[in-house]
């Protein structure tokens, strides 16, 4: 599927969101959040949702729950890896 999603919220550094939605008004919307809370030290907590709405959600449930979520984890660990890496090569960043 091909989005042309709208940015709805912009926090340089800390969040990102945006709302994408199908063709047709009503059967699929996704906002997708990312939020970056900092911890103690350099840690921080890399916070990812995705929120469904839209008749599509209730048709393919179980698809939403195991392909897309799977797609999620993956971009997860591999965004992951990548800022690990970042920050191995750049320790006093």
């Amino acid at each position: 599927m091909t989005f042309r999603p709208l940015i709805v919220d912009l926090d340089p550094k800390r969040e990102l969101r945006w709302i994408g939605r199908f063709a047709v008004p009503g059967l699929l919307s996704g906002e997708h959040i990312f939020m970056i809370q900092p911890l103690e030290g350099d840690n921080v907590r890399f916070v990812h949702r995705e929120i469904f709405t839209g008749l599509f959600v209730l048709l393919y449930a179980g698809n939403f729950e195991t392909n897309i979520r799977l797609g999620f984890e993956r971009m997860n660990q591999a965004l992951k890896a990548q800022a690990e890496l970042e920050s191995s090569h750049n320790p006093s960043s």
